[in-house]
């Protein structure tokens, strides 16, 4: 498995601990930064990701800033992105399970690194039920495609 991990300044400390338990998972990473926590705007490091797992390039993505809502928003414009915002094991499974998301977004000023280590690890091992969501993804897919 190969994910793409970003952030801005806001996400950078939580950037450090998913790097570090996907390293220990054995998982390929590309990072696309930042690498700092000197403030950069999200919305780029948001596309970056979105954009290699929308090309099959990565397998899953992660995406941080300070609150996880704004690159969240930014990797959601990119067709065939379903990005989740979770702040809590539920929502990490419920994603999973019903929404075959392929980006995780998370907030550095809202979970602290052990537990974003914790939502990504639900996130991860929680595979998609399949059944009535399928039809429920493909009505994604055709809001997508009216635009």
């Amino acid at each position: 498995m190969k994910i793409a991990i970003g952030c801005d300044h806001g996400g950078f400390v939580l950037k450090e601990s998913v790097a570090n338990c996907l390293k220990k998972r054995g998982i390929e990473i590309v990072d696309c930064g930042t690498n700092s926590t000197d403030s950069v705007d999200y919305p780029v490091f948001g596309e970056k990701v979105a954009r290699l797992v929308a090309k099959g390039e990565c397998d899953k993505g992660i995406v941080m800033c300070g609150t996880g809502i704004g690159i969240s928003i930014a990797a959601n414009k990119v067709k065939g992105i379903r990005c989740a915002l979770c702040h809590d094991e539920y929502t990490a499974k419920m994603t999973a399970m019903h929404n075959n998301s392929n980006i995780l977004a998370m907030g550095g000023r809202v979970v602290t690194p052990e537990k974003a280590v914790q939502i990504l690890e639900t996130w991860l091992d929680t595979p998609f039920e399949g059944g009535r969501h399928i039809n429920r993804i493909n009505m994604f897919t055709e809001i997508e495609n009216k635009e």
